[in-house]
C-alpha cells in the first residue's frame, strides 16, 4: 500500500495545498447576461417600445481598462416645459448589475447632456434610452471592446 504513494512528499502535499488555496481565491466574475438587462429596462420603463433616434452614445471603441471608461450621452430636445427629457437610463449587458447609470432632467436642466466614466465588467454593447416628458422612449447602444474588464466580484 505505500508502493501507491511512494513519490509523495511533504513538499508535494503543501504544494498541491497551496495551488487549491490559490484557486479558490481566484476573482469569480458574475455578470447580467441580455434577459437580464431586459428585464432591468422592463422594470423601469414597462412594456413602451423604444424608438430610434433623438439620443447619442458616445464611448471609445477600443478602452485598456474597463475602470474608467468615457461616456457622453445627449437628447436632442428642447428642454420646455411642453417637450423636455426626463430622464436617461444606460445599461449593461456584462455588468454585474444591468443599470449602470440613471440621471434626471427638468426643463431647468436647459441641456440634456452627461459626460462621465463608467465601469464595464469587460467588452459589450452598452444601452442608453431616454424617456421624454409625453412617455416616449429613445433608444441607442454602443459597442466597447475592453482589454482589462473591470466589476469582478468575489
Amino acid at each position: 500500500m505505500m508502493t501507491k504513494y511512494r513519490n509523495m512528499n511533504r513538499r508535494k502535499v503543501l504544494g498541491m495545498g497551496a495551488a487549491a488555496a490559490c484557486l479558490t481565491a481566484l476573482p469569480r466574475q458574475a455578470w447580467a447576461d441580455e434577459p437580464a438587462m431586459a428585464a432591468a429596462i422592463k422594470d423601469m420603463f414597462g412594456d413602451k417600445a423604444v424608438l430610434d433616434g433623438r439620443i447619442s452614445l458616445t464611448m471609445p471603441v477600443l478602452s485598456e481598462s474597463g475602470y474608467f471608461v468615457p461616456v457622453d450621452v445627449e437628447v436632442d430636445s428642447p428642454m420646455t416645459p411642453d417637450d423636455y427629457v426626463r430622464r436617461v437610463a444606460l445599461f449593461s449587458e456584462r455588468n454585474p448589475i444591468a443599470l449602470m447609470a440613471l440621471y434626471n432632467f427638468t426643463p431647468y436642466s436647459g441641456r440634456a447632456r452627461v459626460e462621465g466614466k463608467v465601469r464595464l465588467g469587460g467588452s459589450q454593447t452598452v444601452h442608453a434610452i431616454a424617456e421624454m416628458s409625453d412617455g416616449s422612449l429613445y433608444g441607442t447602444s454602443f459597442k466597447v471592446h475592453v482589454t482589462l474588464a473591470a466589476c469582478v466580484v468575489n
